[in-house]
């Protein structure tokens, strides 16, 4: 399965300047947060695919104009194709927006999963905003990592960890691929097709 992951950005390649094969061959797209819901709403309207989203810190919009057409994941686990999603939208807390959680309430929102998890055994493919803590994350708090999903790689050991929020115009070194046990982690910034 050919998977599109976006997010942070909205791509000039495939909004500005569209044209519908640009994404054949693709079967659905993940969002990671921090776009623009008319970006998301294009995306599963003109190139006929279907939207995976979470929601970015700064997602406080999707809330009075949520992304039409698209499935929302956040808090949820969601089988497409019979590919397991998880997602987690979000990033640490730094101030008090709707989106922002401290490590204990990212740890809460796992465990009310917890059903979901046992009975699909797992997932395939964790989709956050913020990255995991200490695996190409950043030192100040705003884009700090979270632990809890080193623990749900660690224990379900997903194929992918696909995630936005430190985007790759940061500095040179931002990686857009790593490697954690046996998850291929993704910063999905702008656009990037993974296939699973």
């Amino acid at each position: 399965m050919k998977i599109l992951t976006i997010a942070d950005e909205e791509s000039k390649y495939l909004w500005d300047y569209y044209e519908r094969d640009k994404l054949d061959g693709v079967d659905m797209i993940l969002s990671a947060g921090d776009l623009s819901p008319d970006y998301l709403s294009f995306l599963t309207t003109m190139y006929a695919l279907p939207v995976f989203y979470v929601h970015g810190n700064h997602d406080d919009k999707y809330k009075w104009k949520p992304p039409e057409g698209c499935t929302c994941v956040d808090d949820d686990l969601v089988v497409y194709n019979g590919v397991r999603i998880l997602g987690l939208g979000g990033s640490m807390r730094y101030s008090a927006g709707e989106h922002q959680f401290t490590e204990q309430e990212m740890a809460k929102r796992v465990r009310r999963l917890w059903w979901k998890l046992f009975r699909h055994r797992g997932f395939d493919i964790l989709l956050t905003h913020a990255p995991a803590y200490e695996i190409n994350d950043g030192r100040d708090l705003p884009h700090q990592g979270f632990r809890e999903f080193i623990n749900l790689m660690e224990k379900y050991r997903p194929a992918y960890f696909v995630h936005g929020h430190v985007h790759m115009s940061y500095n040179h070194k931002q990686k857009r691929e790593d490697r954690f046990q046996d998850t291929t982690i993704i910063n999905a910034y702008d656009r990037y097709i993974i296939e699973l």
